[in-house]
């Protein structure tokens, strides 16, 4: 007899006796089968018994191209038979039992759901329904359900919804059928529609009602119950239905019970599913309420507590610790407003934006907690791993990528008239200047020239800031420049330092005036402020008033501040209030026993915020020194730190400050940049994270609200009482004080005896922007752990939570010979908290909440001074020093000119220096070469919290006037034209990113107002100018700092890479461009240790254009523009990786910058320019990789690990992202000129 044969794929046998069976099952489909019904049992038993007891008979049906899968449902379809239906689905539960995932996908896409929806309907018409077939149906269901995308669609089409939940509520009590019906009503509740249907349908009351009361009969039963409930719960309707049942109440019971009774352990599925119910009600204001009502807090506190020793229900600890942060009461932050505590008027406000609507609010409507369901917790519900932002955005295109084709072709457009643009001539003397009347063979005329600040001048003390030269001696014949520069930059006649008599935040005590005092570096009381003293140490500032004043003077420095005593012994009684500064007999104390802290300048009387009793700072900083009694003044020793800081003066540096401007009219210098900052030797490596440190953070955080009497909740330091903003106390807190130049600390308040809630202030003319800090602390406890929360950080991701550490600098170490800002705190994470952001500084997105930067730290030295910072502060009063300092490196072969660009919004000057190499003579030729070189222009520090960029601005200029052969080569190769500081008073007044204008100076690159952005408006000028004239720079180089990378990478403009990230259709000839535009970052690449190319993106963003990068390119046609981006944190690569960043390896990179240039030079220098294109295997490196990512900037992947622990922020950020590939680097040769810049870091380390 001949067998038949069914379509087979190669290599199954044809007469196997499932296929055979199988074949004869397709024969009967139809009328046939409805006949012969027996038949159809005992074929369709048969092919059960071979697939259940022969494994290869299921991967005959199963295989590749065989019509096993086909067969099986057209009999399913068309069989009538209950029987016969049910050895079906025991055939198909079988197989798709084994190698689950890919024959459930065949079996959907073959049409099955379908047809057990059918048969489920039918089946429910019959009376009694078969409880087998139920059964079957809904166990089959239950295994396709999660595989089937649209499962939930086709159930609630189909009408399959209802007959589960009837079924459901018909067998509460039949557990066998019960079950898959549960697993089934899961799957089903996924679907938001369903899940409203169901609840419509009373499914939440019969999921309440099989969950409780406790007991551990049928836990497979209650685990599927709750994980349907949790489903159900994400819709807000169920929730408020599971309210308004009171069943908050009930899940927090439950939840006790399993937590008491569950011993072992064994039943974390279901604590963790009951979480999970109690998550997803949290979700509305209406449960969290309940939630509140219910304890919720404690109960969840306590039970989280007891499961911390426990690894394994870290699941269950990390779940509660979402539900109890989520129902924490939303604040305010402790603040009369969220507008900075400064106030500076605008000349005039922008028609809009937000300081336009900043000056439009009425007062009291500035910070205002949103009220509505938080709609921002829907995404925490989505995952335990607490990353709250907008997910859907990962998986979606990058929209910021500029799309249209004409703007991302460069189009040089200098934008204003050449009579407009011609008085930017005289910042380019050099391009220029014949040099007739200049005597090459004398090396004495550019030597001897004037310095950039005259800081022993008058003028520092008059009613006029100071006014930085306009133009250098360079020959006589330009001895008339000078004056004329001075002429074009008139000031606004603003006095640098405020009157005693003007209104200032102090109190009304006798002002110590700034002519009294007077810096010397021996105890001769030699009045040479400025030169430095053959020994080792340096006073700090003696009070010099004529003798008879001198008891005066001393009895006003007690009144003013608190002395710091030098003395191990006879510090002051705690008890002495108003003559701290006497001894206890009312004789003066002796002056060279003691420190002024901090220093004062000018006419403004402060209060002094040092330790409790007389700050104590040891007998290691000399107490000899009896010759200076009789109230001379205050006097320390401290080491000369001339040969490590070549650059930094102590006197110079208050002198400078002097004349400075500030919103608050500081008068303080802060100790750190006083002393100045030598980089420690050793290495700094990136702080491990500790496991559990942020969830044992948050729980300290909810301790607050469960034991409010334990809490202190005392303000100690408080700018918005500006009168007196240290709170005075019994000496058991700790002082602090930002009352200096660039310092940012708002608001100090007492949690607990040793840890403090910190309130960072506003950008000047804005409400938010805080990241900055830089504050001092004194009055510790030695020994003592105190934690520090700065509680209004914004943004949603931060390298604190990878490995980054804040910045501590000890008075009492500089004192001791190590005056340095080290890495310091433990315990440091980064966290969403419970204060509410105000939808009017969040952009109008509603329901957003602050971060906390928390970190732990203790201190060494009784009442010490330290200051803590985000990053290595620069102030511009350093820049200033610096510059001023620059002269001495000066010599005859060096062209070093250096002039005011502008005076900003707050009077301060804006320097622009020009550096090249003098020509070997006057003769045409020498002349000819020197004016056409090319122009390299640089700035920095737009923002003035990324001081990192000042730092490698620091590195470029001390390189480039260096005495060193590559120094020299880079000058007579370029002219350098440099603004070391774009945004004077935004670092002056401590700000995070913008100017007095309360904008962002980097995105007004398109259309710069000159009265709003002064600084933005005359660099861009200078840029058109060049422009017009055709001499547009070689390379444009904005350096900036990342706050969320590592590694230095640099950001520039490619239309061709452009394209590429985007969707957008391009003709060859728009995708035409020079590669050169790679070329810097790849030589940067293989010379600078802490720079990845991997990092690098050239893409052009929407968001990006009004930039100084992208107006570069696209209006002055500069191809090579760029913004260098260092990191804050620490690198991931190359010799630093591991490592923390220091200030050693910043200004490194500042000179590696430079010798790159060198090596670029070589390359543009060839004359056969296709020459350069054909070292693009050599010079360009392979894409980035290209991912999506979200529609801000990033177009690469996060380069962040995961931790073990769910971390609470996401990728939100107004930062360009990317992920640092791994570069192969080679370390650049140290340069004899300046090991410290161009060697290894130890001794052994945003646009």
């Amino acid at each position: 007899m001949n067998k038949p044969k069914m379509a087979t794929d190669k290599g199954v046998p044809s007469n196997s006796r499932v296929l055979m069976l199988l074949a004869q099952l397709e024969r009967m489909n139809g009328e046939t089968m409805a006949r012969d019904v027996e038949t159809a049992r005992q074929v369709t038993a048969k092919i059960y018994h071979l697939i259940q007891t022969q494994e290869k008979s299921g991967k005959e049906v199963m295989s590749k191209g065989s019509s096993g899968m086909e067969v099986i449902l057209a009999s399913l379809e068309n069989t009538r038979d209950v029987p016969t239906t049910l050895n079906i689905l025991y055939i198909l539960s079988e197989l798709l039992t084994v190698g689950r995932g890919r024959r459930v996908g065949v079996f959907v896409s073959k049409g099955g759901t379908g047809i057990l929806f059918q048969i489920l309907i039918s089946a429910s018409k019959e009376l009694p329904p078969s409880e087998e077939l139920m059964l079957q149906l809904h166990s089959l269901l239950a295994k396709v359900g999660p595989k089937d995308r649209k499962f939930g669609v086709k159930a609630r089409l189909s009408g399959a919804l209802n007959v589960t939940v009837n079924l459901t509520k018909q067998n509460l009590q039949n557990t066998k059928l019960l079950l898959p019906c549960l697993q089934v009503l899961r799957v089903y509740s996924t679907n938001s529609v369903n899940a409203i249907s169901l609840g419509k349908n009373g499914v939440v009351e019969i999921m309440f009602k099989i969950a409780s009361p406790y007991s551990k009969k049928n836990t497979s039963l209650l685990k599927v119950a709750l994980d349907a409930l949790g489903a159900l719960l994400k819709s807000k309707t169920n929730a408020r239905r599971a309210v308004d049942g009171g069943h908050v109440h009930i899940l927090l019971a439950l939840y006790q019970d399993w937590h008491r009774n569950d011993t072992r352990h064994r039943h974390m599925l279901i604590r963790k599913g009951l979480l999970v119910c109690l998550r997803n009600i949290t979700n509305i204001k209406l449960g969290r309420k309940a939630f509140i009502d219910a304890d919720g807090m404690r109960i969840l506190y306590n039970s989280s507590t007891e499961c911390l020793p426990v690894r394994t229900l870290d699941p269950l600890v990390n779940t509660s610790s979402l539900i109890m942060r989520k129902c924490f009461p939303k604040n305010r932050l402790p603040l009369p407003t969220i507008k900075s505590a400064f106030h500076y008027q605008l000349p005039h406000i922008p028609a809009a934006g937000p300081v336009a609507q900043l000056y439009s609010q009425p007062p009291g409507v500035d910070d205002v907690v949103d009220e509505s369901d938080n709609e921002e917790t829907d995404a925490d519900t989505e995952n335990d791993t607490e990353n709250e932002e907008d997910e859907k955005d990962q998986n979606t295109a990058n929209d910021d990528i500029e799309t249209d084709l004409n703007k991302l072709h460069p189009k040089k457009n200098p934008g204003r008239p050449f009579e407009e643009l011609r008085v930017y001539e005289r910042f380019f003397l050099e391009l220029s200047e014949d040099f007739q009347g200049y005597n090459f063979e004398s090396s004495k005329n550019l030597s001897t020239t004037s310095s950039y600040f005259s800081s022993s001048s008058a003028s520092n003390r008059s009613s006029r800031p100071i006014i930085v030269p306009t133009a250098q001696a360079l020959s006589p014949k330009h001895a008339h420049t000078l004056s004329s520069q001075e002429d074009c930059n008139p000031t606004k006649g603003q006095p640098p330092l405020p009157a005693p008599s003007a209104p200032t935040p102090a109190p009304p005590l006798t002002p110590l005036e700034l002519d009294t005092i007077h810096l010397t570096k021996d105890q001769d009381k030699k009045e040479e402020a400025h030169i430095p003293s053959p020994d080792a140490r340096t006073t700090l500032p003696s009070l010099a008033r004529p003798p008879s004043q001198g008891q005066m003077i001393e009895q006003d420095l007690a009144n003013v501040f608190e002395c710091i005593s030098l003395e191990q012994e006879g510090a002051l009684n705690s008890g002495e209030e108003g003559g701290r500064g006497l001894k206890q007999d009312g004789s003066p104390v002796n002056a060279t026993r003691h420190i002024q802290s901090p220093l004062l300048l000018g006419g403004i009387a402060t209060r002094r915020v040092g330790g409790g009793s007389g700050s104590n700072l040891g007998s290691e900083c000399g107490s000899e020194g009896a010759e200076d009694e009789g109230g001379e003044g205050a006097v320390l020793e401290v080491p000369d730190t001339a040969l490590l800081l070549p650059l930094h003066d102590p006197d110079l540096y208050v002198e400078m400050v002097k004349g400075t401007h500030s919103v608050p009219q500081y008068a303080e210098v802060a100790y750190p940049d006083y002393f100045g900052h030598v980089p420690p030797t050793f290495r700094e490596p990136l702080q491990e994270r500790v496991y559990g440190v942020q969830r044992s953070k948050i729980f300290q955080d909810i301790e607050r609200l469960i034991h409010p009497n334990d809490i202190v909740d005392k303000v100690v330091y408080d700018l918005d009482i500006p009168s007196c903003p240290v709170v005075e106390d019994d000496g058991e807190s700790l002082k602090f004080n930002s009352q200096f130049e660039s310092g940012n600390l708002r608001k100090a308040v007492q949690v607990r005896k040793y840890e403090y809630d910190l309130v960072l202030n506003s950008d000047i003319n804005s409400n938010h922007y805080h990241q900055w800090f830089y504050f001092e602390v004194s009055g510790m406890r030695v020994g003592a752990t105190y934690r520090f929360n700065i509680i209004n950080s914004e943004k949603s991701n931060s390298q604190f939570n990878y490995g980054m550490q804040v910045l501590m600098y000890s008075v009492q170490e500089a004192i001791s010979g190590k005056p340095r800002w080290v890495r310091t705190g433990t315990d440091i994470c980064y966290y969403k908290n419970h204060f509410a952001r105000s939808s009017i500084a969040a952009g109008g997105q509603k329901g957003k909440s602050y971060y906390t930067m928390t970190f732990s730290t203790s201190f060494s030295h009784k009442d010490d001074v330290c200051y803590f910072a985000y990053h290595y502060p620069y102030t511009y009063s350093t820049l200033k020093m610096h510059l001023s300092k620059l002269e001495a490196y000066r010599t005859p072969h060096i062209y070093l000119r250096q002039d005011v660009l502008c005076e900003t919004l707050g009077g301060n000057s804006c320097p622009l220096l020009t550096i090249t190499a003098m020509p070997e003579s006057n003769s045409n030729d020498h002349i000819c070469q020197f004016r056409n070189r090319p122009l390299i222009f640089l700035s920095a520090r737009v923002h003035p919290g990324e001081t990192n960029a000042s730092w490698v601005m620091k590195g470029t200029l001390e390189f480039l006037m260096g005495s060193s052969p590559l120094a020299g080569s880079l000058r007579e190769s370029y002219i350098f034209k440099i603004v070391p500081m774009l945004n004077p008073d935004g670092v002056v007044n401590g700000n995070h990113r913008c100017s007095l204008s309360g904008e962002d100076l980097n995105r007004q690159w398109q259309s710069p107002n000159l009265e709003l952005h002064p600084t933005i408006y005359h660099t861009k000028s200078l840029l058109q100018y060049l422009a017009h004239i055709q001499r547009a720079p070689l390379v444009y180089c904005d350096y900036h700092g990342h706050s969320r990378k590592k590694n230095v990478f640099m950001y520039g403009c490619s239309v061709k890479e452009t394209v590429w990230q985007s969707n957008i259709s391009a003709t060859s000839s728009d995708l035409q461009e020079d590669l050169g535009y790679r070329a810097l970052p790849k030589i940067l690449s293989q010379i600078a240790p802490a720079f990845s190319m991997g990092s690098c993106s050239f893409v052009v963003e929407r968001s990006k254009e009004s930039t100084a990068r992208v107006v570069v390119w696209r209006e002055i046609g500069v191809q090579r523009s760029y913004t260098m981006e260092s990191t804050l944190c620490g690198c991931d690569q190359g010799k630093y990786k591991g490592l923390q960043i220091g200030t050693r390896e910043l200004e490194e990179m500042g000179a590696q910058f430079c010798v790159a240039l060198l090596r670029l030079k070589r390359l543009t220098g060839l004359r056969n320019h296709q020459h350069l294109l054909d070292l693009e295997s050599d010079i360009i490196g392979p894409h980035t990789k290209v991912v999506s990512s979200s529609s801000t900037t990033y177009v690469m992947e996060e380069d962040e690990p995961s931790f073990l622990e769910a971390i609470d922020y996401s990728a939100e950020s107004g930062d360009e992202d990317g992920e640092p590939e791994t570069e192969h680097v080679t370390e650049l040769p140290e340069n004899p000129d300046h090991p410290e810049q161009l060697s290894d870091s130890e001794t052994n380390h945003r646009e």
